[in-house]
This record gives structure tokens, sequence and C-alpha cells, in this order.
């Protein structure tokens, strides 16, 4: 009697597939005992940039308790991950926010937010922030080292035209640690007061800002460092190809 080797093969290997398949489906189907017990724990992760924001973990979980949606200890079948994405999307501090559960009985948020690059106290006693896209965050009383703007600002001017300047200055590394302030002019115009030395810097209109910005780089180079950085307290940028310095205590 001869056996057909390659047809019995075969059989047995349907057959290991068909069981395990069936094992499978059984599993999925019935109740996931994972996902039955409770939460042990809660990973939050908050995307690092180069400049500070304003949320952290306690922030976070704070934001998630006040909804009762804090995960830790709830039944894992109970947790709805999106309810808490809706929930952090909601903030004015969260760009993006992605949760979900695992079989180990944890749940992971992750979350980009949105960073602050200029505060704004107008004269009319509006406090705000703008983000790198120009949207408006509401002052939040956290002490943070951001670049400053006072002066006659409306939200269309600081949305449309400011959030562009600061976009410029804390793009670079050298500008986010020199300017602290900028000072918006009735006519529109801006000063910008520097960490390092007693001058102000006329920008003028918020236009062509990289291009100013390099030039009093430059001046900063071959100018203040040979001349001194306090010899003068006025610099105008706002012309192109020029810079007009005004002495100190000259008229």
């Amino acid at each position: 009697m001869t056996f057909n080797w390659k047809h019995i093969l075969l059989v047995a290997c349907n057959a290991a597939v068909g069981i395990y398949l069936i094992l499978a489906v059984t599993a999925f189907n019935s109740p996931d005992e994972a996902m039955a017990k409770a939460c042990t724990e809660v990973n939050i992760d908050i995307e690092q940039e180069s400049m500070e924001g304003f949320l952290n973990p306690a922030e976070v979980k704070k934001l998630l308790t006040q909804h009762q949606l804090y995960p830790l200890s709830q039944p894992m079948n109970t947790i709805s991950p999106r309810k808490m994405e809706e929930t952090l999307l909601k903030s004015p501090f969260v760009e993006k926010a992605e949760c979900y559960k695992t079989l180990n009985g944890h749940v992971c948020i992750s979350i980009k937010q949105r960073i602050p690059v200029i505060r704004i106290m107008a004269e009319n006693g509006e406090n705000y922030y703008l983000d790198h896209h120009g949207n408006i965050m509401p002052e939040a009383g956290y002490a943070t080292d951001i670049l400053v703007a006072t002066g006659r600002i409306s939200k269309k001017y600081a949305q449309k035209a400011l959030s562009k300047v600061a976009n410029q200055i804390v793009g670079d590394s050298f500008w986010r640690n020199q300017a602290v302030q900028l000072n918006i002019l009735p006519n529109g115009t801006i000063e910008m007061v520097p960490r390092v030395g007693e001058h102000v810097v006329f920008l003028g209109s918020p236009t062509n800002i990289d291009s100013k910005l390099e030039r009093l780089r430059k001046f900063y180079i071959y100018g203040l460092n040979k001349a001194g950085w306090n010899k003068y307290n006025y610099i105008n940028v706002e012309f192109s190809n020029q810079i007009i310095c005004k002495k100190v205590n000259s008229d």
C-alpha cells in the first residue's frame, strides 16, 4: 500500500490552518478578558517643540478628570478614546490629540500642543497669546519667557501682521534670544526692544522683516561690536540699504 505523502502533508497543513482560524475567530468573538479589566496605567506623551508650550501631563490629567474621562482604574470596556480626543481638542492649547487602548490595560494619549510665539498686552486691556498659525490663545497665567507686544494692537492687526513678524523672530535662534518686546505705534509701525544694549530698534512697517533683521544683525557684528553696544539709543532699519542711528545724549 503506497501513501501519497504530498496529499497527507497538504491535508495536515489545511487542518492546522483550519484549527488556527477557528481558535482565532473564537478568541475575537468571545468576551475580551484583557479589555474587561481596569486600566492600570495612563501614558501621556506631549510632543516636544523648540519653544515652550503651556501643557504638561498634570494639565492633561486635570482636563480629563474635570470631564470624568480620566481612564486610570476605570474598566477598559467603558473607556472611550474618541470622547477623550474630542474633549482634549476643545482645549485652546491642543492642536492634535490621539488616544488608544492596549491589550495589557494601558491607555495612551499623544498630544501635539499649540505653541505660543508672542504675548499681546494691548493698551486697550486685551491680554492673550498668538500661536505660530496666528490663532488666539487665552491668557493662561503661566510664566514663560516669550516675546511680548505692547501698544495699540487690534486683534486683526495681531493675527494678520504681528503673527508673521513674531514667527520670523522666534524662528531664528539669534533673534529669539535677543528680542524681548515689540511696541506697536499708533500708525502700525513697530519698535523692537533688544535684550542686550540700551537702544531701541525701529523696524517700521511689518513688512520685509527678514531683510531688516539681517541688516541689523550685520550692524551688530561689524558696527556695535567695535563702536560699543551703548553708543546709540535709537537704531532705524526701516529703509533698505541704510541704517540710521541716534547717539546717546544727542538731540
